[in-house]
């Protein structure tokens, strides 16, 4: 099995446009990137669904807006999309890869090349290693619809042209974080596994500074 641990951080991007701030992960990375002394922006809904960001500069849209986008990456260095959306085992979701095309477009247009986008373990090759209950009930039942428009996600970054890593979490917690997780790129004999989101956002936050991963999708787990 390929790991890597936490990579060393050679590059620092002072400028971050994060979307999907308001979601759990989300506003780790935000917490945690303010504390590293970036210059964060995020794009929400509303004031209302921005609050406890308080340290980020807030423009009013979402992700789907392209004017809005434009103003929000008007000069970043990078962007994070740790976009979600809710399970919806009976309708068809879009918005991830709809989502996805609007961001790449305003990035090539804007010249912002670094993005480091969340998906999910169950994407692309990961696809069959999350063990028992998660391959078996909960991907079938809830998520399928939702990870179908994942991998048509991570189609849209891979075509981009940009310096693009796609970072699969195992499954999410709230767990304390431990301050080191393992990256595997070979999944060969992995079958499950959690980790806190507060890792994954540190993680995420690495990726932008480092090279290690660019064009790569590995798998974050303890």
């Amino acid at each position: 099995m390929e790991n890597a641990t936490l990579t060393q951080r050679v590059v620092s991007h002072p400028k971050l446009l994060v979307l999907g701030a308001t979601g759990g992960t989300g506003r780790l990375i935000v917490a945690q990137a303010i504390s590293r002394g970036y210059d964060v922006t995020i794009l929400a809904r509303n004031a209302e669904r921005a609050k406890g960001l308080e340290g980020a500069k807030l423009v009013i849209g979402d992700a789907l807006d392209e004017t809005a986008l434009r103003s929000a990456l008007e000069g970043q260095d990078a962007v994070i999309s740790a976009l979600g959306t809710p399970a919806s085992p009976f309708r068809a979701v879009t918005l991830l890869s709809a989502a996805s095309k609007v961001l790449v477009a305003a990035m090539q247009d804007q010249g912002v090349k670094k993005l480091v986008a969340i998906t999910g373990m169950g994407a692309g090759k990961s696809r069959g290693h999350g063990g028992f209950v998660f391959d078996r009930l909960i991907m079938p039942l809830l998520l399928r619809k939702v990870y179908a428009d994942k991998n048509r996600q991570e189609d849209v970054i891979r075509a981009s042209g940009l310096d693009w890593v796609i970072v699969r979490p195992s499954v999410l917690n709230d767990k304390p974080s431990r301050g080191s997780v393992r990256a595997l790129l070979d999944l060969e004999g992995f079958n499950g596994g959690t980790i806190a989101r507060a890792d994954v956002a540190d993680f995420v936050l690495d990726q932008v500074e480092s090279d290690a991963f660019k064009g790569k999708a590995p798998l974050v787990t303890w």
